[in-house]
């Protein structure tokens, strides 16, 4: 059953969508009309709801955490679902691990492995702006995942307070200036990434990694199209989110 402060996710027959975190005795405004969220306490998962000025029909859904990072407050570029998902596979993120997230930025990459991790693990946060610090926090805070993340506000140049984590991620726009930092913090064997916006940027980290003692060196872009599901006219969308960003990956090893 839905209840106070529980987060719904209202999806229309057109595909619109609209969250709202409820709250007993109020209205929520849209461009559709006014959902009171009165109507939606002690209904369940899956039932609807009806409003607006043409009663119409919304599905009431649980967000999904790409829902959630879609709709979030950002004052940057996340990194897209289709990345993100790849670095949590080749990074082999699982409960219980210890992993840092450097160039924390809105959140949505740190949220997600604090996802993972869980309860049992610790996702450490390092931003050195304060205010993408403080829009993080607040996002974590608003998915309920801030328990498992230490966020830090200190610029890594100085290196990390961790040793031995199981992962890295670097995201910030010099990462080849950082790679001896990173290979101190990772344990024996534990995965680094990297994002990496331009060609020449991905060859300078290249020639940094072979400096020090790590292999399995990888870089990859991600491309996905999506498909218009119309059985009878089954064919791709037209526009597609094509090239967001190169990934670099790498294993520590302690020597070479």
């Amino acid at each position: 059953m839905i209840k106070e402060g529980d987060k719904v996710l209202l999806y229309g027959d057109d595909g619109s969508k609209i969250i709202i975190t409820v709250e007993a005795g109020k209205k929520k405004g849209t461009h559709l009309g006014h959902v009171d969220m009165d109507e939606l306490i002690g209904k369940e998962y899956g039932d609807t709801i009806v409003f607006g000025k043409n009663n119409r029909v919304f599905y009431i859904l649980k967000p999904t955490y790409i829902d959630l990072i879609f709709n979030m407050k950002r004052r940057t570029q996340i990194i897209y679902p289709k990345d993100a998902s790849y670095i949590l596979f080749k990074l082999d993120i699982k409960p219980g691990d210890r992993v840092i997230d450097t160039g924390v930025g809105s959140g949505a990459m740190c949220g997600a492995f604090a996802r993972i991790v869980g309860k049992d693990g610790k996702v450490y946060g390092y931003e050195r702006r304060e205010d993408f610090y403080n829009l993080a926090k607040k996002n974590l805070e608003y998915w309920g995942l801030i328990d498992n993340v230490e966020l830090k506000l200190r610029d890594i140049s100085g290196g990390f307070d961790e040793v031995n984590v199981d992962a890295l991620m670097l995201d910030v726009p010099d990462p080849q200036n950082y790679i001896e930092q990173c290979w101190q913090a990772l344990k024996g064997g534990g995965k680094m990434g990297i994002i990496c916006p331009t060609t020449n940027q991905v060859q300078e980290v290249l020639e940094k990694l072979y400096e020090y003692p790590f292999i399995d060196v990888e870089v990859w872009e991600n491309l996905m199209r999506r498909y218009k599901p119309n059985p009878e006219r089954l064919r791709p969308f037209d526009r597609m989110v094509a090239h967001t960003t190169y990934l670099v990956f790498a294993t520590k090893v302690l020597k070479k």
